[in-house]
């Protein structure tokens, strides 16, 4: 059984910083295209951050780029979101999301994150 655990989340200043973990554990035979994802409340669920693993492209929210970086660590099935400068409008529940395959010639599968809370006080 596959499953997405994130930590790192957490109470800063404005200005501070936080680093996100998003691992992957199971049986993983390769890992996909991940993202990282923020919903604040009453809003909807926007991506954040997102990293394709074949290219090792990524993309960025206007609204984080310069201030947000996302990598990951293949061998470990670790993903990382490493946030800067933090603002009160980055408060959020952050979710990771995972395209996973358990086994060659297996499907894709999505997987989601339970979430982790940023609190950003001003």
């Amino acid at each position: 059984q596959v499953q997405l655990v994130e930590s790192g989340g957490g109470l800063v200043q404005a200005g501070g910083s936080l680093r996100l973990s998003c691992a992957a554990s199971g049986t993983i035979f390769s890992a996909n295209t991940m993202g990282w994802y923020r919903q604040a409340p009453g809003k909807q669920r926007e991506l954040v951050a997102s990293m394709s693993n074949i290219s090792g492209r990524t993309n960025y929210a206007d609204s984080v780029k310069g201030r947000f970086t996302v990598s990951r660590d293949n061998a470990k099935n670790t993903a990382y979101l490493q946030m800067n400068s933090l603002k009160p409008e980055d408060t959020a529940v952050y979710y990771c999301n995972w395209d996973l395959r358990a086994r060659p010639g297996g499907p894709s599968i999505n997987y989601w994150g339970q979430g982790t809370q940023v609190t950003v006080s001003s």
